[in-house]
């Protein structure tokens, strides 16, 4: 009998309506239910009928919820629903009514619809009665029918649980799976909890519905008198058939769920190869006691779940072990570099929407290097385990080792190329090394099978950079293919060069190129700041999801607090070539001339000859000359000569015919600064002077 809600309209002159004196002699009562105010009056028959004391009944149908069912209730406000909207004059049904004993029985009821004269329902005047001799036979068919429908509804329900929680890969996965319209609710419990034992105490992981937490149970002791920790000690069901039962076992916790009301549950041991795991709870308000075959379905059902509970504690450990894995091989902390904004994020990798999260071997690195200049690393390890994730510490290790030792670009790859092959692993490895002179803004690069770079310029556009490639890192030393070709571009400043594994680029069903120009066209329109940008690009790819890592590194050129670049030259200076010499001496007076320092061009030349006369006499090889233009707080002239020798220059004394073992002198005599940094396999002196002039 629907609630159609109370108001204050007022009630019908002739309501409620005086029952036929013939209804009480075929033992029916009557009802009279004003639908405008909601109330509806009933006589003493129908109170007998539906087994209601006259002090328990306020005239709202609603208090009469406590004696229909849920099932019957809805079945019942169908039928009347249906009736009041299709126009219908009268309805009838039969529905189960559960009396104050717990026993079930047969019930019928008729209503005539009063309509005013738009056809909207205004009164419900009709009768009930006891239906129970009218169905006997009928009620034990439908029983039988009823019970077969509820064993393989309640079958159907463990069928159906069991093959969602073998897709649960998370204790958390386990706990949605149970709660959802196909768990364990589907059963009749109202509410559902469930306690993992955690160092000998039995701590809630899932609290059943808003409201119901009863403090002081977060976590508990297994000897505390609560059903869960009493499933626990035993190893054994606990079922309580009534709310008296309850409140008689349980007085401490009984209190807090009244407001539940609660009239049956069932607290299940969790156990796996005979220990216990934990305890879960199911707790009715529709049933009070249990039989003997739905005894026997939830004890297997909470069988099925234990288990399940344990592969996720297991796979939730696995995963702590191998995220712990990755942190320690990724960096901790990342380098502050003069004249550089850096920004590095990771994600790992969503598998399945929530089903928890795969570690692979995804890294980033950022390595600081003589003179300056500074490493930027980004690589991938294939596959998705604590395997790769070793892998990938030990390769950023020995790869950070060979660009610190001062190794070229295409050097520091080949060599880590042959260590990943000597590893005795079948994981090969992407890369790509960009090696930066933050000075010059020079970068020279170097791929390994990795996606390309992207720079975004000071105007807002951005662009791809194709970066000639070899194969990834293994597999170039397996087939003996450990030519790295060099791409060179320069950073102006405000120029930002982004780094980033395939799993910020790669979509499902999506060409790779599609996702470079989505990717470049995001960078493009993103923060100016590298942090937000970097926040701003993984934000993006949590809300995409996907299976694979993301690794991020951007790097920002910014003009140095110091002398930073102006103009460049650079030129190189073979063996056995006097006029390639000349040439260099002739080059350098003219380029100081021209840059407005031609005070200082003779002492600039001296040096510059001089340097690369050492390189030319004491090593095998060419000599390659810069000759740089820096401007700061003062402007300044820099001289590299770089050869292919690793020793380094010595002072000697000076011979007997005084014309060789001055050349160090010179150099320190007339420069402002020098110095000697390693180049690979090779080195590269430097010196600086001071020129005249305003910045």
């Amino acid at each position: 009998m629907a609630d159609r809600g109370a108001s204050a309209l007022s009630l019908p002159d002739d309501w409620p309506a005086h029952p036929d004196p013939v209804l009480a002699l075929n033992r029916m009562g009557s009802f009279d239910w004003d639908l405008d105010t909601g109330l509806m009056h009933m006589d003493a028959q129908a109170h007998e009928i539906l087994d209601v004391l006259p002090e328990e009944y306020d005239d709202r149908p609603e208090t009469l919820s406590e004696r229909v069912p849920p099932d019957e209730a809805r079945r019942l406000d169908t039928a009347v629903s249906q009736a009041l909207k299709d126009g219908s004059e009268n309805y009838g049904a039969y529905f189960r009514l559960r009396r104050r004993d717990g026993t079930l029985r047969w019930t019928h009821t008729q209503g005539y619809i009063r309509r005013d004269d738009t056809g909207r329902p205004r009164r419900i005047i009709g009768i009930v009665r006891d239906a129970t001799q009218e169905l006997g036979e009928s009620d034990a068919r439908l029983d039988r029918t009823a019970q077969g429908e509820a064993r393989r509804q309640r079958t159907s329900v463990v069928e159906l649980t069991t093959a969602a929680l073998a897709h649960a890969r998370t204790v958390q996965d386990v706990i949605d799976v149970l709660k959802d319209t196909h768990g364990v609710t589907h059963l009749g419990a109202t509410s559902l909890v469930v306690g993992l034992i955690e160092a000998g105490r039995i701590r809630l992981v899932a609290e059943g519905p808003a409201g119901s937490f009863v403090p002081g149970t977060r976590v508990t002791r297994i000897d505390e008198p609560y059903p869960m920790s009493e499933a626990v000690r035993t190893l054994g069901p606990r079922f309580i058939e009534s709310p008296e039962e309850f409140a008689e076992r349980y007085p401490a916790l009984w209190p807090h769920l009244t407001g539940l009301k609660i009239t049956s549950a069932a607290y299940l041991p969790l156990i796996v190869q005979a220990r216990p795991i934990g305890a879960m709870g199911l707790l009715y308000s529709d049933r009070r006691g249990f039989t003997s075959e739905e005894r026997d379905i939830l004890v297997a059902l909470g069988s099925s779940i234990a288990q399940s509970l344990q592969r996720a504690m297991f796979y939730e450990q696995e995963m702590d072990l191998a995220q712990g894995l990755q942190q320690a091989m990724l960096p901790r902390t990342i380098p502050s570099v003069p004249g550089a904004d850096i920004a590095v994020r990771y994600r790992a990798a969503t598998i399945g929407g929530s089903l928890g999260r795969d570690i692979g071997g995804d890294w980033y690195d950022l390595i600081p290097l003589p003179g300056g200049r500074v490493g930027a690393v980004i690589g991938d390890v294939q596959g998705h385990d604590t395997h790769a994730a070793a892998v990938m510490g030990q390769l950023r290790i020995v790869l950070r080792a060979y660009a610190a030792e001062g190794h070229p670009p295409a050097t520091v790859m080949a060599r880590a190329s042959v260590f990943l092959h000597e590893l005795d692993t079948d994981r090969s490895a992407t890369c790509l090394y960009a090696q930066a002179d933050l000075t010059t803004g020079v970068l020279q690069m170097v791929r390994a099978g990795h996606i390309d770079p992207l720079v975004r310029h000071t105007d807002g556009s951005c662009r791809r950079v194709t970066v000639p490639g070899g194969l990834p890192l293994g597999l170039s030393a397996e087939f003996s293919r450990l030519d790295y070709p060099v791409a060179t571009i320069e950073l102006d400043p405000g120029d930002t060069l982004l780094l980033c594994t395939d799993g910020l680029v790669e979509q499902p069903g999506a060409d790779l190129d599609d996702g470079m120009r989505t990717l470049t066209a995001l960078v493009a329109t993103g923060p100016d700041d590298v942090r937000d940008l970097a926040d701003r690009l993984i934000d993006v790819a949590a809300e995409r999801g996907g299976g694979d890592d993301v690794a991020l590194l951007l790097l920002r050129r910014r003009d140095l607090d110091g002398p930073h670049p102006g103009r460049r030259l650079q030129w190189l200076v073979s063996p056995g070539d006097p006029a390639a010499l000349a040439d260099a001496r002739h080059m350098i007076r003219t380029a100081v001339g021209a840059w407005g320092a031609r005070d200082r061009a003779d002492e600039i030349e001296l040096v510059a000859d001089e340097l690369i006369t050492n390189a030319l006499m004491h090593t095998e090889g060419s000599a390659i000359v810069t000759l740089r233009a820096l401007t700061g707080s003062e402007r300044r002239l820099r001289v590299e000569v770089e050869d292919t020798s690793s020793a380094l220059p010595r002072r000697r004394e000076a011979g007997e015919s005084g014309v060789s073992g001055r050349g160090l002198l010179l150099v320190e005599l007339l420069t402002d600064v020098w110095g000697v940094e390693a180049r690979g396999g090779g080195k590269a002196v430097w010196c600086e002077f001071v020129v005249p002039g305003s910045p």
